[in-house]
């Protein structure tokens, strides 16, 4: 039976921290003197009102969280944080559409960083910071968050964490899950805290910095221009997000271990040696095809490559060109990249790296199986041999992947979207990437989307977050059979 009172109070401590958040988000809001501020105090008040309701709703739940709790509280978690985040656009009347209010919301909490804003500069500093921040927030997880506090309250984590957890491996450096989500947040903050100092040594002022921070440490890539990072003309900027991005896009638990100075299991690992020459690989197939076409030099053709390489890898979506403009082989070799995503127990979006090392280490041994039947041929990463039910999962996952993408695509065909855009923007959506293609692509909003398409693409956001399975399990007859 589903922990009903537990979900309700652990949901009404997740919004006493929104709370905070907002009322963090009306400060900004004061310092710039700006109109915003009435609207994050409502939204404080109406957020803090609820979070009590629950509160008190949920008194005398049980202590102990199940695996169906764990689903249920991840799913829920994402949907109410998105629908009080949406409070500020709406309440300020800056987005005077509850569709596009959500839209924007959620796009931020499950860090795609899609936006419905053509003008993003008329928002004022309050709501810029908000958004930003909800991707922050939404990068790491929620419910990661609610790991290393749920301890606190004498509530075990770690079957949340199982149902939040991004990846088919569960890497786990601390056998107490609310420790390892407390490190991975320190960790998490370090590396935004530092990203911000250098991004003010290049010249961005302290609010683009911290934005820009927010959003890459969370590669969700909302920017506070609607340019994006082609704003500021700096190669400096660029390859201080390149290195930042590429870093959120690596298994944070493997960082961890590499700042423990365990050096030689971080260099051997199998998923990032495969990331670093995805990257490489594409960025040279890339710089190439831009240098002999594009009258640029070399220099400039390689920054260029190298900047959308990992921005879209990582599913951060910042841009400094419309790539859709540029040749159709490097469009294709984006999409494909849109469509593998970074290191599971990242921050990025996607199928993920070490499920495709799977699939095709269970592809090689098929073609040995059949010229050897009685072979014994275990899928081995890092010299760990990968159980059956894992190997299942991951191809369960990935045709779950591409089913729902062509599900997706048809359906906003059938609401009149261009084939192209259609398919661009489910794979942005399901990989929390950003930027589409052609109409949808970084070069503008996703405002002219009819409203039916807007919540289609805002489920899927949260069904790629949440790792397809958090969330189709709840539409499952069995799931709810022992209530």
């Amino acid at each position: 039976m589903i922990n009903i009172k537990t979900i309700t109070r652990i949901i009404g401590i997740l919004l006493q921290f929104e709370t905070v958040m907002l009322l963090l988000c009306s400060l900004v809001s004061f310092h710039f003197g700006e109109n915003d501020l009435t609207a994050f105090l409502f939204s404080a008040g109406i957020t803090e009102i609820v979070s009590i309701l629950l509160l008190i709703l949920g008194k005398g739940g049980s202590r102990q969280l199940d695996r169906r709790d764990g689903y249920v509280l991840v799913t829920f978690a994402w949907i109410v944080f998105s629908l009080f985040g949406m409070l500020p656009f709406y309440i300020s009347g800056y987005i005077p559409n509850i569709t596009n209010a959500f839209f924007e919301s959620i796009s931020g909490f499950t860090s795609t960083g899609a936006t419905i804003i053509d003008n993003i500069e008329a928002l004022p500093h309050g709501l810029l910071f908000w958004r930003s921040m909800t991707l922050w927030i939404g990068g790491l997880g929620i419910i990661m968050f609610t790991i290393a506090i749920l301890p606190l309250f004498g509530i075990s984590g770690l079957l949340v964490f199982a149902a939040e957890a991004n990846g088919p491996i569960h890497d786990k450096i601390h056998p107490r899950a609310g420790v390892t989500a407390r490190w991975i947040w320190c960790l998490y903050t370090g590396i935004t805290g530092l990203l911000f100092i250098l991004l003010m040594f290049g010249g961005m002022n302290w609010f683009d910095s911290i934005c820009h921070a927010f959003a890459t440490s969370g590669t969700g890539g909302f920017s506070t221009k609607s340019t994006s990072i082609a704003y500021y003309h700096s190669a400096y900027i660029e390859y201080v997000l390149c290195i930042f991005m590429l870093i959120s896009g690596i298994n944070f638990t493997l960082l961890l271990l590499f700042v423990n100075r365990k050096f030689k299991k971080f260099i051997h690992d199998l998923e990032l040696r495969f990331y670093i020459l995805l990257i490489i690989i594409s960025t040279v197939i890339i710089a190439a095809v831009l240098y002999y076409n594009n009258p640029s030099n070399l220099e400039e053709s390689f920054r260029k490559s190298l900047f959308q390489v990992i921005s879209l890898l990582t599913s951060t979506g910042f841009s400094t060109e419309d790539y859709t403009s540029w040749l159709p082989i490097t469009g294709g070799i984006l999409t494909i990249l849109m469509l593998i995503g970074g290191s599971a127990g990242s921050t990025s979006g996607g199928i993920k790296c070490i499920r495709l090392i799977i699939l095709a280490k269970i592809s090689r041994n098929q073609f040995k199986r059949i010229l050897h039947p009685n072979a014994v041929l275990p899928v081995r990463i890092n010299k760990q041999v990968i159980s059956s039910p894992i190997q299942s999962t991951v191809l369960a996952f990935c045709f779950l992947y591409i089913a729902i993408i062509i599900i997706a695509t048809l359906l906003l065909v059938s609401m009149g979207i261009g084939f192209e855009e259609s398919i661009g923007c489910t794979i942005s959506s399901l990989g929390n990437i950003g930027p589409g293609l052609s109409d949808f692509g970084p070069a503008y909003s996703w405002n002219a989307l009819p409203d039916a398409a807007k919540w289609l693409l805002s489920f899927l956001m949260l069904l790629g977050r949440l790792e397809l399975f958090t969330v189709l399990l709840l539409f499952t007859p069995e799931f709810w059979k022992r209530i």
